[in-house]
């Protein structure tokens, strides 16, 4: 396989400035800071590169089949041979005129991250993360998970032949999410506590076990992460939307999204920058409160939603995401886990389907609409980020009670009167 070819990176902190090298295995600067990706992008044009990744889609190369990896000059410099890759990425990017209506805008796409091999976007940031473990000679990755980070590492560590060890809150992560992990063969630790807190332990515990962290706190994580944006906008032509719309929980996205549209523009292949606007559930939402604050601080809360995939209330990626909402003229709001649901059972019916998590992007959407922080006239991307059977407990609930777009089963006597009866009322 051909070399991945790629200007060199090094990592910098967003606090205090430090430079690091790019191959260590530091996942926080030494003064506490968040640590970035750089590279020069004066070295690369913008033009050549969207050749580049149009011919690419044409290759029958492992690294170029790959939705991450096909984007590898604005990713990570390593080697094919490096690399540890499922055809990541290549996700669906749907048209929805009667969701758009429905919200009140005139025109409506969603990016279907859970598409992605496990079913989640989670999978964009583990194969570069991974891959980057193996350039380290890295023999055990960790990560604390709701649920989906630890269904792609586990995953992408087995297929790298790693040991994986991921920590998630006992009892509160979806089954179907907590089967990948142990299918995939993780170390699987359900921690008496919630998300923030089997974080917290791990970052601590990570040198001393020799383990190298995969949440999205590595920045080499939210590279991968950066090219479900590439995507969306080489499908649109490099025309952006007027706003994109993300679901908010460690808010790894939100800082990736901001930064690889901020690069886009640097490199002169955008000539406008979309809006963003970032969703929380009302249980879950320190980043939105932050927000309506001014942004004079975070005020962690304990994290209480339905929607299990950001059910997070210190995320880490706060000094990030903010910084990107900022650069992008975007909004924070909170939603309610009933409009998490309802929005959820409409695209369900769509016949897209989406983790709860997901539809608060549809849920936020409409809150925007009514409160006229989104204009009618505009074109809007909502990001899904896992898939419909990701928490199925969740959905069957939804649909067994008095929901108004619920979907109950109808159990009938085992006769043909019956049946005919029963499709006759529908």
């Amino acid at each position: 396989m051909a070399t991945v070819t790629t200007r060199a990176a090094y990592l910098r902190c967003i606090e205090c400035g430090e430079e690091h090298e790019a191959w260590g295995t530091l996942t926080r600067c030494e003064c506490g800071g968040l640590l970035e990706v750089v590279r020069d992008l004066s070295a690369l044009d913008g033009d050549s590169l969207r050749r580049t990744w149009e011919a690419r889609r044409l290759s029958l190369l492992p690294e170029d089949r790959s939705g991450v990896w096909r984007f590898r000059d604005l990713v990570a410099p390593l080697a094919a041979s490096e690399l540890v890759a499922r055809a990541e990425g290549n996700t669906g990017l749907y048209p929805v005129p009667h969701l758009a209506a429905l919200a009140g805008v005139s025109e409506l796409r969603l990016k279907h991250e859970g598409e992605n091999p496990t079913g989640s976007f989670k999978d964009r940031g583990m194969t570069v993360g991974v891959s980057v473990a193996r350039k380290l000679g890295a023999s055990n990755v960790a990560c604390a998970s709701t649920g989906n980070t630890s269904a792609a590492l586990a995953s992408y560590a087995a297929l790298g032949g790693m040991g994986c060890v991921v920590l998630v809150p006992a009892g509160k992560t979806s089954p179907a999410k907590l089967s990948q992990a142990l299918a995939y063969g993780a170390r699987t630790l359900a921690v008496r506590g919630d998300f923030d807190v089997a974080l917290e332990l791990l970052q601590k515990l990570a040198p001393e076990l020799g383990l190298y962290v995969l949440n999205s706190v590595n920045p080499w994580r939210l590279e991968g992460q950066k090219t479900i944006m590439f995507e969306v906008l080489e499908a649109l032509e490099w025309e952006p939307p007027d706003w994109i719309i993300v679901p908010g929980g460690n808010l790894g996205n939100t800082a990736a999204f901001s930064k690889a549209l901020l690069e886009l523009r640097e490199l002169g292949i955008l000539d406008r920058l979309p809006r963003l606007a970032v969703v929380q559930a009302h249980g879950a939402s320190p980043f939105a409160r932050a927000y309506e604050g001014g942004w004079l601080e975070l005020l962690p809360q304990r994290a209480d939603t339905l929607a299990t995939a950001i059910r997070i209330g210190n995320p880490v990626n706060y000094p990030k995401a903010s910084r990107g909402v900022r650069a992008l003229r975007g909004a924070v709001i909170s939603v309610q886990d009933a409009e998490i649901m309802d929005a959820k059972a409409l695209i369900d019916r769509s016949g897209i389907g989406c983790e709860p998590a997901s539809a608060a992007s549809l849920a936020g959407l409409r809150k925007l609409r009514e409160s006229g922080v989104i204009d009618e006239d505009a074109r809007v991307v909502a990001v899904l980020t896992g898939h419909v059977l990701k928490d199925p407990d969740a959905t069957s609930e939804y649909h067994s009670g008095q929901a108004p777009n619920a979907n109950p089963p109808i159990e009938v006597e085992a006769d043909e009167a019956a049946i005919r009866a029963a499709i006759g009322d529908s």
